[in-house]
């Protein structure tokens, strides 16, 4: 078309056999393929088997920006935690783990997206020590972990947009109390109308000095075997017991 605009009488057949001697021809661009297969991410299947994290960024009234690292269990919705601070690293991330998995079970799983916190050396380390997978969804696909993003939403519209935040401080007090009120009062119809730590009781810690209590009853092992001696001594000491025979 060109030669012909430029005052060329030539035949197109003889045009398209010199172009393709030359190699003049151009190729196709194909569609690029994912570098890793996607693979699906895993589904809880019980609660506190697996949790969702990501973060979410507001301001202060000043302007500072501050940043809110959400972790929410999909299966029971209890969200065990939301750390606020001006700088989250990796491990910072890492701390906060330790110390929320100090007194509960270690999760099979974590479902993360490809942040530097997350992405990087720290929480690497420490999920290889610990035995957990990490799983990271495609980039630019926040639907790929709706449960965090669901959450993600009601957090933003429910607290950050509906308080002026003046100090850090303000921030971690409003926005712990609002998380403590989504665990222990709100109810969730896809769990059957409770509350998440209805689903998933929180772990109390033993009150230092305090005996614990055999739910079997007293001298009663697992099997149903009586221990004898722990029974007697229940039936001397115990107050409620004394002036009974054996």
């Amino acid at each position: 078309m060109r030669l012909r605009r430029d005052g060329w009488r030539v035949n197109h057949k003889k045009v398209e056999r010199i172009y393709r001697e030359e190699g003049l021809s151009l190729r196709r661009r194909t569609r690029k393929q994912a570098a890793v297969p996607r693979l699906a991410l895993p589904r809880p299947t019980h609660p506190g088997c697996g949790y969702a994290l990501d973060f979410v960024h507001d301001r202060l009234t000043a302007g500072r920006r501050f940043k809110c690292l959400t972790m929410t269990d999909p299966c029971s919705k209890e969200v065990p935690v939301i750390e606020v601070d001006f700088s989250i690293g990796g491990q910072r991330v890492c701390r906060i783990l330790d110390r929320l998995f100090a007194d509960r079970p270690l999760p099979e799983f974590l479902i993360l997206d490809n942040g530097p916190e997350f992405a990087g050396t720290a929480l690497d380390a420490w999920a290889a020590h610990h035995g957990v997978q990490l799983h990271f969804i495609q980039p630019g696909k926040p639907v790929q972990d709706a449960f965090i993003e669901s959450f993600n939403g009601k957090f933003r519209d429910e607290c950050l947009n509906e308080h002026w935040l003046l100090t850090l401080q303000e921030a971690q007090v409003v926005i712990e109390a609002w998380r403590r009120e989504y665990n222990e009062e709100r109810t969730h119809s896809t769990i059957g109308d409770v509350t998440p730590n209805g689903v998933h009781p929180q772990p109390t810690k033993p009150v230092p000095g305090s005996i614990g209590i055999n739910p079997f009853g007293p001298g009663v092992t697992k099997g149903g075997k009586v221990n004898a001696r722990c029974h007697l001594r229940t039936a001397i000491f115990c107050p409620t017991n004394r002036g009974h025979p054996y």
